[in-house]
């Protein structure tokens, strides 16, 4: 059975900035995790690190463990680690050369698979995980890009889990959407939890209240308050949590 992922006093470094300060978490199977915190605080360098992406910026490194199901991703190929731990950013990227077809196909193909039959009933499962099939089922031969933001950003999460992550991060993943739009990402992330365990990052802590099972209050690089969303929420441990959740700052 799945163990999540498990976070063991990471601290990462752009050049001689330290920005996370020896942070430990567990997110849990099946569950979504919400990070919060204002920016600046180290979000998105955390779950870049989760699929190591950190190490791919120049000057950029990091110390600490991540345990994927016990594995501790750094002993691990990068290719094997991100295909495991799937990402959607904030800003939706379908490839623009490609129809939404081959959008969410590419990883697949990238992966080897090339009988046609398994790649079709790949896109089509994706699609319909992903909420989009309905609306694009007659047109899939038409650019990923041709789109609206909302279907573009559900597109590059089909893309993400064609090939079958057990993790999915989204960093900021409605930030550039339309409340409609939101509404629907959110939808999906709840549906999608039943096969993935979920790590979000997030500026909209009501977004959080409302899809995280738990959620961690990051605030200058350290994780100050890490606990079940509700308790987070309404009762948090930490006053600095509280007034940031409160809108004293951030």
């Amino acid at each position: 059975m799945f163990e999540g992922i498990s976070v063991e006093k990471l601290v990462a470094w752009f050049g001689q900035k330290q920005v996370l300060n020896g942070i430990s978490m567990k997110m849990g199977a099946n569950l979504v995790t919400a990070i919060i915190g204002p920016s600046g605080c180290g979000k998105s360098t955390l779950i870049r690190c989760l699929n190591r992406l950190h190490e791919t910026v120049p000057g950029a490194r990091q110390s600490g463990r991540i345990l994927l199901d016990g594995r501790d991703i750094y002993q691990m190929d990068p290719v094997e680690v991100r295909r495991t731990i799937g990402m959607v950013f904030q800003k939706p990227n379908p490839f623009p050369a490609m129809s939404i077809y081959d959008n969410v196909a590419a990883g697949l193909r990238l992966d080897g698979v090339r009988e046609r039959r398994r790649v079709g009933e790949s896109v089509e499962r994706s699609l319909k995980m992903a909420a989009l099939w309905d609306e694009v089922v007659d047109r899939l031969d038409k650019p990923g890009i041709s789109l609206s933001g909302g279907q573009q950003q559900r597109l590059c999460i089909a893309r993400a889990i064609a090939i079958e992550p057990q993790v999915l991060l989204m960093d900021e993943p409605c930030s550039a959407l339309d409340p409609i739009s939101t509404g629907k990402i959110e939808e999906l992330i709840q549906g999608l939890k039943k096969d993935l365990t979920i790590v979000i990052v997030t500026h909209n802590m009501q977004q959080a209240a409302r899809v995280s099972d738990h959620t961690g209050f990051l605030l200058m690089g350290e994780l100050i308050e890490f606990d079940e969303t509700r308790k987070i929420f309404t009762n948090p441990r930490d006053k600095r949590t509280e007034d940031y959740i409160t809108g004293r700052f951030g």
